[in-house]
């Protein structure tokens, strides 16, 4: 599974400035599809962000005309096996739950297309962004292939009409439909699309560290539970979150704030 450091890093191009990490999808000739290399590639650089305190925010581009094509449909049918293709989407969704339980919010830059697991990527991010022109579909079901693993994300994202909608029929939605139903959280020309990022990514820069990490485990993990025990967990969050040194700082300082006011 392992591959060169040379091959990672062309793969998948990594620039940190100013907290912000950004990861190029750099196989632009292929769409960027979530080859078996691109899909290692990925988990191993997502691997080694969590654990650079450094980063406080991860932008997921990709280089050429589209953002992500999904999987490598050459590759799979040169590997006719059921072995191999659990092998395959096993990985995918190691990646996808990487994206989910890194500590660091990821939010999707995209433009042109994004497709099948491409489209699965965007919903998974914590956010996403999208130029104008932008396309999503989740289409395997025109080449006979249900887009089971994508329908996860896709489901968690969007109500269950408009996801199955688009699983049954394999059609593309555009930017401004992905907008309303929820997709995305906004959608700008391409020219304003790095602009619009920076200053989602500045405000996030901005917060507590302690208090991002932990409010995204727990808003993934309070989904998946009834209202009571969400509520218990929760609490217990802001518990430890009111614990630390830059929440106590916050509080007195809204205080002292709104006494001067009085």
């Amino acid at each position: 599974m392992s591959l060169p450091a040379s091959s990672l890093s062309a793969l998948v191009l990594r620039h940190v400035e100013a907290g912000v990490c950004t990861l190029t999808l750099n196989n632009g000739d292929r769409f960027n599809a979530l080859s078996e290399d691109m899909l290692t590639a990925l988990l191993v650089t997502l691997k080694e962000i969590a654990q650079t305190p450094e980063v406080r925010v991860v932008v997921l581009a990709a280089a050429g005309k589209a953002f992500c094509a999904g999987h490598d449909l050459r590759q799979m049918q040169a590997n006719p096996s059921q072995q191999y293709y659990q092998h395959l989407f096993q990985q995918c969704t190691k990646l996808m739950l990487a994206i989910q339980q890194l500590p660091q919010p990821v939010i999707a830059r995209v433009h042109g297309i994004a497709t099948a697991a491409g489209c699965q990527l965007v919903a998974m991010c914590d956010l996403a962004v999208a130029e104008e022109n932008a396309k999503f579909a989740v289409s395997g079901i025109n080449v006979g292939l249900f887009c089971s693993t994508p329908a996860v994300a896709l489901s968690r994202n969007i109500s269950r009409k408009q996801a199955m909608e688009m699983l049954l029929t394999g059609d593309f939605i555009d930017a401004s439909t992905a907008l309303q139903r929820g997709l995305v959280n906004r959608v700008v020309p391409f020219a304003m699309l790095d602009t619009c990022i920076a200053d989602l990514t500045a405000s996030i820069v901005s917060k507590p560290v302690a208090a991002i990490a932990m409010g995204k485990q727990l808003f993934y993990k309070q989904l998946e539970m009834g209202v009571d025990a969400a509520y218990q967990l929760a609490g217990q969050t802001m518990a430890c979150n009111m614990m630390e040194d830059s929440a106590q700082k916050g509080v007195q300082a809204f205080i002292e704030k709104r006494h001067s006011k009085q």
